[in-house]
């Protein structure tokens, strides 16, 4: 039996004030009864919380703390995606109300219902890491949604003013080298390399969708029974219009690989690392086969993929940096910007996206 993620007691510096929620829920949702707030422990980026109140279980989601970054963190933007899919995509958290009103719990927040599943992350012991009998079911579910995101009509969805698709590849680009270079604590050369090969390697962008760009299996709720079924896709909070090969790397950035070193697999981006999963270069192929698009170039986009990845992990580790975050997790985080630096660097030099090192 997997273990399904439990919330714990809040961590002391995000805590909620409890009575302002409690005012909130009764006078929006008409909840009266008592509230029990827990949180989820897992994720480095949006704090996610339970909140109990009676018979009622509801998911809240909210910015971290010190926080500076909006597009990485716009509640508003991830419940309008939210709101605008249950329709059209079945694997959505069916979302409740959306305030930003920061005096409520100091900051805008979003509330959706609690789905039942399991989720999978590199953080956890090897126990709940899925067996071997399950990973060509797991691996096909996730090329097969991931597709499906991919071939959903936006402009039917409502989600046609939703992102900028025209030089999309271009902003991220240059946005994410201006949010690493924002928050930088170290000079890695290797980052700095990669950041020029970048610039000057920009490819021509496919037709743009709607894309995910979080999309890996911590984001990812599963139903195991007798047939493996995604029971839900979460973290929207990043999401656009724009080139899917640019979501795709992003996801190729997490797929590290049982042939990678031991230092890069001890990141625990994923549970891609265990034994039977495929390579990136097989992933990179079975999503071509089940969306049927082109994906070449794709050196390109697992650059960027680890790129962006290291920037992402570079605003957490400054936020600790400054003191903005207590989070002991974040201590050691830089370690992990320079070794992305390193990876990418390699890839780069040997024109290819496995067996790095």
């Amino acid at each position: 039996m997997y273990k399904i993620d439990q919330a714990v007691n809040v961590r002391k510096e995000e805590l909620i004030n409890l009575t302002s929620l409690k005012e909130y829920l009764s006078k929006e949702l008409n909840i009266n009864s008592s509230i029990e707030v827990l949180q989820f422990p897992s994720g480095f980026s949006n704090l996610t919380y339970l909140i109990k109140a009676g018979n009622n279980r509801l998911v809240l989601r909210r910015p971290p703390h010190g926080a500076n970054i909006k597009s990485g963190h716009d509640m508003s933007r991830e419940f309008k995606v939210l709101s605008k899919l249950k329709n059209h995509f079945n694997k959505v958290p069916n979302p409740v109300i959306f305030c930003d009103d920061k005096s409520v719990i100091g900051d805008e927040f979003y509330l959706m219902e609690k789905v039942e599943g399991v989720i999978f992350r590199g953080s956890h012991l090897k126990s709940n890491f899925p067996k071997q009998n399950l990973i060509s079911d797991l691996v096909s579910s996730f090329i097969q949604t991931f597709s499906e995101i991919h071939s959903l009509n936006y402009m039917e969805i409502g989600l046609n003013h939703f992102g900028k698709p025209e030089g999309y590849s271009q902003r991220q680009v240059q946005g994410w080298i201006r949010r690493y270079n924002n928050a930088k604590t170290n000079n890695f050369k290797e980052i700095e390399k990669t950041i020029d090969w970048l610039s000057n390697n920009l490819p021509s962008s496919p037709k743009p969708c709607l894309i995910h760009n979080d999309f890996k299996f911590d984001n990812l709720m599963f139903e195991i029974k007798k047939k493996i079924k995604i029971n839900a896709v979460l973290d929207w909070e990043m999401s656009t219009i724009g080139d899917p090969l640019m979501d795709l790397g992003t996801s190729l950035g997490y797929w590290i690989h049982e042939s990678d070193p031991d230092i890069i697999k001890k990141m625990n981006f994923n549970i891609t690392h265990i034994k039977g999963m495929p390579s990136r270069h097989e992933l990179v192929h079975m999503y071509g086969e089940v969306s049927g698009r082109s994906v070449k170039n794709i050196l390109f986009y697992f650059v960027f993929g680890l790129f962006k990845i290291a920037g992402i992990i570079q605003q957490i580790y400054f936020r600790y940096k400054k003191g903005l975050t207590n989070d002991t997790r974040f201590s050691e985080l830089n370690k992990g910007v320079e070794l992305l630096g390193i990876m990418s660097h390699q890839a780069i030099q040997k024109r290819k996206i496995d067996y790095l090192f």
